[in-house]
């Protein structure tokens, strides 16, 4: 078998003093900037729009602007209600620390549609036009995120006898997979490339929720079968022997993305 190790790279890509530029937080700022930008992109084209809903530029940088507290939030809150609880109400103030690791897709997740419903009813928009918009472009960000996982050894899969599994600093020197390039590739870069497949090619299909109702699909679908090769969190382990934290929130998520499909039919756009 074909062995790599893995270098050791710092987490840290370059300090200015007191101030640590991170990989992890270039992922989010690049994921962020594309979201951005890439909306302001869609609205213009109307890609999402019915008449009665024209989302102005100014709109789309509240949207990010709330969206980025709500994601943050949301993840963090999400990694200590379903990842490590007891370690959290042992010490409490540990919750702020967000420095030293700890955030969940699925809380993340959970924090962007609570903020973007409340961001939809004070501006009177479609909570699902909106969904439409942020999932289209959020499997860019998710790409970095893995990315950046890998770059800090981290997230890393499951011992495997593949040819492209790889060790990882301080796993035993035992040949593990690349799960966080799995997830970078399916979560992030494939979802993106069937998601605006259909926005751009299949307008026909680009009925409110519907744009949302595949991402969790696809998402939640990708998840449950890369959770197969990666390391459970130590503190969780494996749930009735042979699930992990991550199939089982998977589960709710693909759930919801079939609901919203099947509410899509009967929003047809009114161009």
């Amino acid at each position: 078998m074909l062995s790599i190790t893995f270098p050791t790279v710092s987490p840290i890509l370059f300090e200015f003093g007191p101030i640590a530029v991170r990989w992890y937080s270039l992922a989010y700022i690049f994921g962020f900037i594309f979201a951005w930008r890439y909306i302001q992109y869609l609205t213009h084209q109307k890609a999402f729009l019915s008449k009665k809903h024209n989302i102005n530029t100014k709109d789309v940088d509240d949207l990010i602007f709330y969206g980025i507290i709500g994601l943050i939030l949301g993840a963090r809150f999400g990694y200590v209600l379903f990842y490590n609880l007891n370690y959290y109400i042992n010490d409490p103030t540990k919750v702020f620390y967000v420095w030293e690791g700890g955030l969940s897709f699925h809380g993340g997740l959970l924090g962007i549609i609570v903020t973007v419903y409340l961001f939809s009813k004070s501006k009177h928009f479609s909570f699902l036009t909106l969904t439409d918009l942020i999932c289209a472009s959020a499997p860019v960000g998710i790409f970095l995120g893995r990315i950046s996982n890998f770059i800090n050894a981290e997230l890393y899969g499951r011992p495997t006898e593949v040819f492209i599994g790889i060790v990882f600093p301080n796993t035993e020197g035992l040949h593990r997979h690349p799960s966080q390039i799995y997830e970078a590739l399916l979560e992030g870069l494939v979802v993106f490339i069937i998601l605006n497949i259909m926005i751009h090619k299949y307008k026909k299909l680009n009925q409110t929720g519907f744009i949302s109702g595949m991402f969790l699909v696809l998402y939640s679908l990708f998840r449950f079968l890369i959770e197969f090769t990666r390391e459970p969190d130590i503190q969780v382990g494996y749930i009735l022997n042979y699930m992990t934290m991550g199939m089982i929130l998977s589960v709710p998520m693909f759930i919801f993305g079939i609901i919203f499909i099947y509410y899509s039919k009967k929003n047809v756009h009114q161009k």
